[in-house]
């Protein structure tokens, strides 16, 4: 189990991709974002199950529901 502790990086690198692509002009850019955003949303999840960062889970399940709602605002 030693490999989850190193699901934090490319959680922390997905996360900073997806904001950058959300910040975007463009609106294909923006809803690739919001997809970015719930992949960096399963790994931390998975990355807190595994150091029970219990306050992690329940704020990504809560950014779950907001990218969720920004998927549907991007999406034609």
């Amino acid at each position: 189990m030693e490999w989850l502790s190193w699901l934090q990086w490319p959680a922390f690198a997905a996360s900073l991709t997806a904001a950058w692509l959300v910040a975007s002009n463009t609106k294909s850019r923006r809803n690739a974002g919001f997809w970015v955003f719930l992949l960096s949303n399963a790994l931390w999840i998975a990355w807190g199950f595994h150091t029970r960062a219990w306050a992690l889970i329940a704020l990504q399940i809560g950014l779950i529901g907001l990218n969720v709602r920004g998927l549907f605002k991007t999406e034609p």
